[in-house]
């Protein structure tokens, strides 16, 4: 019986807890997971301005005029999010470079692989953000 060797795609790679925290290879796995969302959001933007520009007709109709400059107005402030977004990608990128990249800015522990996969901007561990929410909900109940 023979057994297929399986070779896993350069894309296919997630980090995993049984190698060294912040190795070069899951540096690099955040960093083109960052760089590949900020494309994404980039492109994203692209088309909206072209779509926004290509959508200067003038609407006889009240109704379709107001649906359309509510659309107007949500898909700025969506692009106005996701600017703030690459904000946020930027100084991860940074991080990255520096080394700081995966740590707690707070405690400077590992904030953990699985975290950082479903928000790799995230500067705080699960922890240091759950006693950060709950100031915050301290001070907005006062």
């Amino acid at each position: 019986m023979q057994t297929a060797t399986v070779l896993k795609a350069p894309d296919s790679y997630r980090p995993s807890d049984d190698e060294p925290f912040m190795n070069e290879r899951q540096l690099e796995y955040f960093k083109q997971k960052l760089l590949a969302w900020k494309e994404e959001i980039l492109r994203e933007s692209r088309e909206t301005v072209s779509h926004l520009q290509a959508e200067t007709e003038n609407h006889a109709d009240l109704a379709d005029r107001a649906s359309s400059e509510t659309d107007r107005a949500l898909e700025l402030r969506t692009r106005d999010r996701q600017r703030k977004l690459i904000s946020k990608i930027d100084q991860a990128l940074r991080r990255v470079e520096d080394g700081s990249y995966g740590y707690c800015e707070e405690t400077g522990e590992p904030i953990g692989l699985a975290r950082l996969d479903a928000r790799p901007t995230a500067t705080l561990s699960l922890e240091a953000q759950e006693r950060h929410e709950r100031r915050e909900r301290v001070h907005r109940d006062d």
